[in-house]
């Protein structure tokens, strides 16, 4: 595997090759290792599907990637409002992405993925333990992308298979979202992208 992305120093500011899209107001501080932000209200990703709206302005901190790779980071966040979220996104535009983590839901914590191609759809997993963290990997290989999700960060579980479009440069990062009146923090640890064949 070779290592497309593995930041040093202040996380938020060392690498160039990591942005933001929709900052939130504040900022994400901590290291490479690990990085805390306070996600803003009234954000979301969403496309069409039931709820009959489009939401794309939830903080994003991403790098471009080509090819196959597979991104991974653990997750710990402080959900206490309905829809507050947190994971990986791959994104190509606001009509093509998937978004994968823990969403809260009526009291508990759903191991989710959400895959919009013009329109959204949603698969979740309910965890009625309400676990302190989730590891991710997400897996961008030729034309679909698999995610797996972990409570350990040993033993990895698929959650989902999606078709995502094959030899076009994509954005892949952390993601999160507080579509409700209540923001809340979320910490994001050994984020990294490597490159597979």
């Amino acid at each position: 595997m070779i290592c497309l992305f593995a930041a040093t120093g202040a996380f938020a500011q060392s690498n160039p090759e990591m942005k933001w899209f929709n900052k939130p107001t504040k900022a994400a501080e901590g290291n490479a290792q690990k990085f805390t932000f306070t996600v803003d209200p009234g954000t979301d990703y969403w496309q069409v599907t039931h709820y009959g709206f489009k939401r794309d302005n939830g903080p994003f901190y991403y790098q471009e990637a080509e090819g196959n790779f597979e991104a991974s980071v653990k997750i710990t966040g402080s959900y206490h409002e309905l829809f507050h979220q947190a994971g990986l996104m791959i994104r190509i535009d606001e009509k093509n992405w998937i978004k994968t983590g823990i969403e809260y839901v009526d009291g508990v914590q759903n191991v989710s993925a959400v895959v919009t191609r013009e329109v959204s759809d949603w698969s979740v997993v309910p965890r009625h333990d309400s676990p302190k963290s989730v590891w991710l990997k997400l897996l961008r290989k030729g034309d679909y992308v698999e995610i797996k999700y972990s409570f350990d960060g040993q033993k990895f579980d698929m959650l989902r298979l999606a078709y995502f479009p094959p030899n076009v440069k994509a954005e892949i990062g952390m993601v999160a979202a507080a579509p409700g009146k209540l923001s809340f923090p979320v910490t994001f640890e050994n984020f990294k992208v490597e490159a597979v064949k």
